[in-house]
């Protein structure tokens, strides 16, 4: 490996200390419904996004809310000797990507089929730390 690349995979190394985030893959729900309460959180801190999600009704804040509570157990394994109080952290970033498409057909009259496409999702979700210079 040549003397650039290396020093890059240490910055990009570095930097990733600082990330701490969790991923939903092929969450069988529609973008459309996961962004819904991927918007409701974005930008809250953890307690009050766990609060939101937990007292839902949707079937996607049961979701968001166990990819949330990874998300934090992420920032505790990197950060074993701090408190999550202390860290304030907030919901950095929030993205509801589509995912892969399940196409079926359904049966329609006078000899056709409609297509039906049963869409699923994936999430990313990024923590930060909120520090003296960024309020929310």
């Amino acid at each position: 490996m040549g003397v650039r690349k290396r020093e890059r995979a240490e910055q990009i190394k570095e930097a990733k200390k600082n990330i701490y985030l969790a991923k939903l893959n092929n969450c069988p729900t529609s973008p459309r419904k996961m962004r819904l309460m991927a918007d409701l959180v974005r930008g809250e801190k953890i307690d009050k996004a766990l609060n939101i999600l937990k007292f839902s009704s949707k079937e996607s804040s049961r979701k968001l809310e166990k990819l949330l509570l990874s998300a934090i157990n992420n920032w505790q394994q990197k950060n074993e000797d701090a408190s999550i109080e202390d860290a304030d952290l907030f919901v950095k970033e929030i993205r509801v990507d589509g995912g892969t498409m399940l196409k079926r057909l359904r049966p329609a009259p006078q000899g056709r089929a409609h297509r039906i496409r049963k869409r699923s999702n994936h999430v990313t979700l990024v923590l930060a730390a909120n520090d003296n210079t960024q309020s929310k």
